[in-house]
């Protein structure tokens, strides 16, 4: 998982920023990886490297949006670096939004709106092998974000591959985001859902 402070976001979308820097004590993303930046898009890592904090050039350190490598060593600091320990340093490209759909974003609903979902997710419902399903799924993605498909799948007690399809069918209806791990119920989902509670209150 990416995740930048929003100060990096605007300069990471025009490609200004290339690099992090991370105080990682494993590895979390593999060369050839995308990975989703909330609420930017989708980030591909080209390349990882251990290297000293303390050796950081002014090249890499504006690459990663730092005035020069002091700004980066300061920021670092925050988070119990050094100029002697060693960071991660992470290549990677902006690739745009990937699959998430400026529909997945839009969260003004009408009441038109929300009674046009509720009536897609009554149909899939109706058409579940399993019986009822949207609604504990939604409710589990909310509780349980960015967690593998597998997992979630197995606290329905359902198979992966038909648990995932179905989220898809969600995803369709701009309901749920997905990411390199697990899914999160998009704005548009998390309004319909607000809208629909408020309805049965």
């Amino acid at each position: 998982m990416l995740l930048f402070e929003s100060r990096f976001h605007d300069a990471i979308v025009r490609g200004e920023v290339t690099l992090t820097f991370r105080k990682w004590d494993k590895p979390k993303v593999k060369p050839g990886g995308r990975y989703r930046c909330h609420p930017i898009g989708v980030l591909r890592v080209d390349a990882t490297a251990r290297v000293l904090l303390g050796e950081v050039g002014e090249d890499d350190a504006r690459r990663a949006g730092f005035d020069d490598p002091a700004a980066l060593v300061a920021y670092l600091a925050r988070f119990g670096a050094t100029p002697d320990t060693e960071v991660t340093r992470v290549t990677f490209v902006h690739e745009g939004d990937g699959d998430r759909s400026e529909l997945a974003l839009d969260d003004r609903l009408s009441g038109a709106d929300v009674a046009a979902l509720s009536k897609r997710l009554a149909a899939l419902d109706a058409r579940g092998r399993t019986g009822p399903w949207t609604a504990a799924t939604l409710a589990l993605i909310v509780a349980r974000p960015r967690v593998a498909a597998s997992r979630l799948a197995r606290e329905l007690g359902r198979e992966t591959a038909p648990f995932k399809a179905d989220v898809v069918k969600l995803k369709k209806l701009g309901l749920t985001m997905s990411f390199e791990v697990g899914y999160e119920v998009s704005p548009r989902g998390r309004a319909l859902l607000a809208a629909r509670s408020a309805g049965s209150a």
